[in-house]
């Protein structure tokens, strides 16, 4: 298969997996609603926490991709671990 192609599939992956897992922290540990908690976390300041904490999955997921050898794949969720990284910086500064 196309590099290219892996490695998109390997980015949609890490942010659907970074998507759920931030999904998956608001429903397990949260005692309002994913709108509610996303609106206090953005009041509050703690998107970036809130991502970072959906981050986790991603590492599942890399590594699930290496144990396969699909390199190309894993190098696509660590660019969307890398991009979720820049939104935190973004968030944390602005």
């Amino acid at each position: 298969m196309n590099s290219k192609k892996e490695l998109l599939i390997g980015f949609i992956v890490g942010i659907i997996a970074n998507t759920l897992g931030t999904l998956l922290y608001i429903l397990l540990f949260s005692d309002y609603g994913i709108e509610e908690t996303f609106k206090a976390a953005v009041s509050q300041g703690h998107v970036g926490s809130l991502l970072a904490l959906g981050a986790i999955l991603n590492l599942i997921a890399f590594f699930a991709f290496l144990r396969i050898r699909r390199d190309q794949r894993a190098k696509g969720v660590l660019l969307a671990t890398v991009l979720t990284a820049l939104v935190i910086v973004y968030y944390k500064v602005f």
